[in-house]
């Protein structure tokens, strides 16, 4: 069979094309956002990217059109799709049929860490000998990609509860009817289809309903929102995880930067996790994954150790470079406390050490505005801040910007803010590189200023 997939950069499509190329289909697709990693991983595959939604780059010998969610009514490749009357469905979709069928599905939910959470998940069962498939969205340094069909029954499966497409507008993870589902934490996000956090419970409760009697709940006990959630019904036996010595799975941190805690089920201690990570979001996170594996049937004691090797993912406060004595980042953190948590875990790493971000309020939710006002405390360890405030930004940056606790600018365009970085750092700062999409090449168009500059 040979699938078009319409929006097939982003994080999500880039998997399914992976996992429909590992089944023998051919695969080629197009986007209006061609980067990487993703771009690099697709092409390292042999599959073709078209730029741009044109309906002349679905070849006619297509037999199935995957369309993104970021794609709507309107758009020319869909107006075509419809028009032709192609044979199309959706991402979340295609997994849920081609894929996971026969599997025991394990998700991760959650507005925060479910990338992390899924790699590591995927990490613990590959060491645990499970050979697990994974759909992760961002490419797993451990496996150097994002997706695989795997060998074993496990397939681990990031459950976004963005919606599906534009013509299913339920939140994709109510397709994949996992035995074994991680609810990480939920805030409000997404405002571009989300008028309020409860809406967002709603969808999390209807995963909550696919999750059968047999199976397991690994919940975040420190979040109310997820108990609301659970209090509307729950028909499966929860777990719960956190830093409180009288959840099920709890954490004991013996370092304040969280890169050495003690893992304890049920108040006896399993092992020490001394790993790269930092942050008590990644101690969560790390938490809930063995506390899923552990479901899954696996020695959790025993796999603790390999999370020493463990590499983490791309973006994820990722270390693109260094020059100058000037340690550069780049993280994909997009709503506020993700991105105070993880400058909170570098804060903890680096002590006194300068702290520049480099900021694109890029997502929809960003970009709309809803998050404005928590921009400021969450740049609360930055001593400086550049801001990409785009012309077409909807709301006024300066806001922000007078309201930190450290030096602020808005520039209009990457080449500026790459230019008022350069005029501002020093040797010993770390550089943190924040959005969710491209930045045009910032980080690296960074790097090679200071190089140039030395």
């Amino acid at each position: 069979m040979k699938l078009h997939i319409l929006g097939i950069a982003g994080t999500f499509m880039g998997g399914v094309a992976a996992l429909a190329r590992e089944l023998g289909h051919a695969v080629e697709g197009s986007d209006a956002n061609i980067y990487p990693p993703m771009s690099t991983q697709l092409e390292r595959l042999g599959i073709a990217l078209k730029p741009g939604y044109r309906p002349e780059h679905i070849g006619a010998d297509c037999d199935q059109v995957v369309i993104g969610n970021a794609l709507s009514r309107g758009n020319p490749a869909v107006e075509h799709v419809l028009d032709a009357g192609l044979r199309y469905t959706s991402g979340a979709q295609w997994l849920a049929e081609q894929v996971l069928p026969g599997r025991t599905t394990l998700a991760v939910a959650g507005t925060h860490g479910k990338t992390t959470t899924t790699s590591l998940l995927a990490f613990l069962l590959d060491r645990a000998g499970a050979e697990p498939g994974f759909l992760i969205g961002g490419v797993a340094e451990d496996f150097g990609v994002s997706a695989r069909l795997g060998r074993g029954a496990a397939f681990v499966v990031e459950a976004d509860e963005y919606d599906t497409a534009f013509f299913d507008k339920r939140s994709k993870f109510v397709h994949y009817r996992p035995r074994i589902a991680i609810l990480n934490n939920l805030e409000y996000d997404h405002a571009d289809i989300f008028p309020d956090v409860a809406a967002i419970q709603r969808q999390f409760h209807h995963l909550v309903r696919t999750v059968p009697g047999s199976g397991r709940l690994i919940v975040n006990g420190h979040d109310e929102r997820l108990a609301e959630v659970l209090a509307m019904g729950c028909w499966t036996p929860v777990e719960r995880f956190g830093f409180e010595p009288g959840f099920e799975w709890s954490a004991r941190k013996l370092q304040d930067d969280g890169s050495r805690f003690a893992v304890l089920h049920g108040g006896r201690e399993l092992g020490v996790v001394d790993w790269p990570l930092l942050g008590d979001h990644n101690v969560l996170n790390g938490l809930a994954a063995l506390a899923a594996c552990a479901a899954a049937g696996r020695d959790v004691a025993a796999v603790i150790p390999a999370l020493a090797a463990f590499r983490g993912v791309k973006r994820r406060l990722e270390v693109v470079g260094r020059q100058a004595g000037i340690t550069v980042y780049d993280d994909f953190a997009h709503h506020p406390t993700a991105i105070a948590t993880t400058l909170a875990g570098l804060r903890a790493r680096v002590g006194a050490a300068r702290i520049v971000v480099a900021m694109e309020p890029r997502s929809n939710s960003m970009r709309l505005g809803a998050h404005a006002a928590a921009l400021a405390p969450a740049l609360e360890q930055a001593d400086a801040v550049v801001f990409l405030a785009r012309p077409e930004l909807p709301w006024e940056a300066g806001k922000v910007i007078a309201s930190l606790r450290g030096e602020g600018v808005a520039v209009p365009d990457a080449e500026a803010l790459v230019a008022a970085l350069v005029a501002r750092v020093r040797a010993g700062d770390h550089v943190v590189f924040m959005s969710n999409g491209g930045f045009d090449g910032a980080p690296r168009r960074f790097l090679q200023a200071l190089q140039a500059s030395a």
